[in-house]
């Protein structure tokens, strides 16, 4: 029998929701607004909100100071780089964990999970090393490499439940037809689980673009992506909140506009499964 939900409750939760998000979202227009701003006016105190001699003075400096393009280009070969071929390893091994499980299964995604929560700077020295030794610092393989080994996790973990939601009787028919292997993996179990797929997909591609620490440590400047970009504008002689807001703009307007157009695939995957 459903809940009842009475018009007050419908209206309070969407408020409280609505109220939610834009606090979330509230840094992000802060920052917008911010990189139209004179460095003065960034500074000022009571802050003005909308009313202050907009610019794109921001904008032009720090095209002219920083290559975005170069950077940009790098972020996005990384960030995919490094998804797909989490994808290409995670495949297989998810479908190993759902349909083919050993004993200990949850014992062993929850180790591969738990390496997440150690914290990066632990390991920044051998990974240095070893990147230093194999000529991989401030190149593009060498940032693909290790953003692919550290979400690799959660890519397995997300695939795992998602496997686990279709059917195994769907596969047995399918090797009752003659299906190999590798024909069950890619042309019966990756199509019925293309909306888990896509939001694994498009959730690590957020997390790579995001991530800061081992960009910071492992680039210089060839590879550099744009968290590099960002961090640029952070100097001894102090932040320039205006064009560190304008370097933040251009750096998250492409992730921005990618969350918002694959929203719904994003979410449906997310919820994949969730009703029985």
């Amino acid at each position: 029998m459903a809940r009842r939900v009475t018009v007050t409750q419908k209206l309070g939760f969407t408020a409280l929701a609505w109220g939610v998000g834009m606090l979330l979202f509230f840094p992000i227009l802060w920052t917008v607004l911010t990189s139209f701003k004179t460095e003065a006016e960034a500074v000022a105190s009571p802050p003005s909100f909308l009313f202050f001699d907009w610019t794109l003075e921001n904008y032009t400096e720090v095209q002219h100071r920083s290559n975005y393009v170069r950077h940009f280009l790098n972020s996005v070969v990384i960030s995919l780089g490094s998804t797909v071929i989490g994808l290409i390893i995670a495949v297989p091994a998810a479908w190993a964990m759902a349909f083919q499980p050993a004993k200990r299964t949850k014992d062993l995604l929850m180790w591969m999970l738990s390496t997440k929560m150690m914290p990066p700077v632990g390991v920044l020295v051998p990974i240095y090393l070893i990147f230093r030794d194999f000529g991989l610092l401030d190149t593009r393989l060498g940032l693909t490499i290790i953003l692919t080994l550290i979400d690799l996790p959660i890519i397995v973990w997300m695939l795992y439940t998602y496997f686990k939601e279709i059917p195994g009787e769907i596969l047995e028919a399918a090797r009752m037809d003659g299906a190999g292997l590798w024909d069950e993996i890619v042309h019966v179990l990756t199509p019925m689980a293309v909306p888990g797929i896509a939001s694994t997909l498009l959730l690590n591609v957020i997390l790579a673009w995001n991530e800061a620490f081992w960009t910071l440590n492992l680039t210089a400047a060839k590879a550099a992506p744009l968290t590099a970009f960002i961090a640029s504008y952070s100097s001894p002689e102090g932040l320039f909140y205006a064009k560190l807001s304008a370097a933040s703009t251009m750096a998250i307007a492409p992730i921005l506009i990618l969350g918002w157009f694959s929203q719904k695939q994003l979410v449906r995957g997310l919820t994949f499964g969730a009703v029985k």
